[in-house]
């Protein structure tokens, strides 16, 4: 059975085509800039070069026509025809409360997942696009949506619902919904294959960090809590959003500034979190660079960027009444052995043993990092979203 899996954004789609029955990632890459100047198409070579091909690509259409014909008939073409292919698959955003697993893409489905877009107006009319494109170019091809909020549907209302007149819940569906959530799902499945532990009976943090992050509490195999809400804003210190802050301090900033709601929105999520703080970057990289070349706003935007992550994690711990596993991914996650060091310090009272020499030496890469005597298994697992989304996509066949 062979897969494809696409993300697509406001100017960009990503694929990745999966052999299901090898286990094989058979092609992938992404369209960037479309609608704009100089799109382009950037996919990985058979030998792992990276390949780009410039195409104007005025709308998403043309862009699934472009990684079609690459992969049929291109220069590194891996199939004769798109009837190869057994289903698509499709990232969704924001399921809001009908979805709360992967479903076959029909009308009615449709119909839900537009009245999900004022939720997420950024996300979901581009996940949309890609949907509507693959219906255009092969009306009868399987589709399946995989959405990012499904995983977070097991929360109890005491975790998701925000203390405003419950009018708002019922009139507008104001509460958290929490994201990131087919990443949550595999790394926490995924930790308990490699550790050999029932995932239906272990107490599992995952972290989720990176540009935008997340933590999860995953108890006996269900989400019960998660930092993200409405929106991606709420939670942790990230990129560019604020994470957490006092609603007054918005309405305060509103009224001193000037700031119409969209203001505060681009604001919030644009041009806060670590690069508003340190007025440095947005990338950790160059954030732990500048910290480590003596700049105090970027020492104190790392601080507080571990800070979070690290409250999240005894506040979750708290939730279920204790942890087994601690894990950690995303993009900073897996490959900033600092940020996973910085919050495991001083966590031996809630049964965390660091092995700050094994955590030093990894990068992208499964491994335990905490101590064999220690009572929470700390673990970095890189995520896989694409699959994932693939292994939806088969299953909903």
């Amino acid at each position: 059975m062979k897969i494809l899996v696409l993300n697509c954004g406001s100017s960009s789609i990503k694929y990745k085509l999966f052999d299901m029955d090898k286990n094989f990632v058979m092609a992938q890459g992404g369209i960037e800039k479309i609608g704009l100047p100089g799109s382009f198409l950037k996919l990985t070579a058979p030998n792992g070069e990276k390949v780009i091909l410039e195409e104007p690509i005025p709308e998403h259409t043309k862009g699934i026509e472009f990684i079609i014909y690459q992969l049929t008939k291109g220069q590194y073409a891996c199939i004769d025809s798109l009837k190869d292919v057994d289903a698509v698959g499709h990232r969704v955003v924001h399921g809001g409360e009908k979805f709360n697993q992967s479903t076959l893409i029909t009308q009615e489905v449709l119909d839900n997942i537009i009245a999900c877009n004022d939720l997420a107006p950024l996300h979901n009319p581009a996940n949309l696009l890609g949907i509507n494109a693959v219906s255009a170019i092969a009306p009868e091809m399987p589709q399946v949506a995989v959405f990012d909020t499904a995983f977070h549907q097991t929360m109890p209302a005491k975790a998701y619902m925000y203390g405003i007149p419950y009018e708002y819940y019922e009139k507008y569906g104001v509460r958290r919904y929490g994201f990131h959530g087919t990443s949550h799902r595999y790394v926490s499945k995924r930790a308990c294959d490699i550790l050999g532990l029932d995932y239906n009976a272990t107490k599992i943090i995952t972290a989720h960090i990176g540009n935008g992050g997340s933590i999860a509490a995953v108890k006996n195999g269900k989400c019960v809590d998660t930092t993200m809400g409405l929106t991606p804003l709420e939670g942790l210190l990230m990129g560019t959003r604020s994470g957490d802050i006092d609603a007054g301090a918005v309405t305060f900033l509103m009224e001193k500034e000037g700031w119409s709601a969209q203001d505060a929105s681009n604001v919030l999520n644009k041009k806060s979190g670590i690069m508003g703080l340190s007025g440095v970057s947005s990338d950790m990289r160059e954030l732990t660079q500048a910290a480590n070349e003596g700049n105090e706003r970027a020492k104190m935007a790392m601080d507080m960027y571990h800070y979070r992550i690290k409250k999240y994690v005894g506040a979750y711990a708290a939730a279920m009444g204790g942890v087994d596993v601690l894990v950690f991914t995303g993009g900073v996650g897996e490959n900033q052995a600092i940020a996973r060091y910085d919050v495991c310090a001083d966590m031996e009272y809630m049964g965390i043993k660091f092995n700050a020499e094994i955590n030093d030496s990894i990068h992208g890469q499964e491994a335990v990092i905490s101590a064999p005597d220690s009572k929470v298994t700390v673990i970095v697992v890189p995520t896989d979203e694409e699959w994932m989304i693939a292994s939806d996509t088969a299953a909903c066949l």
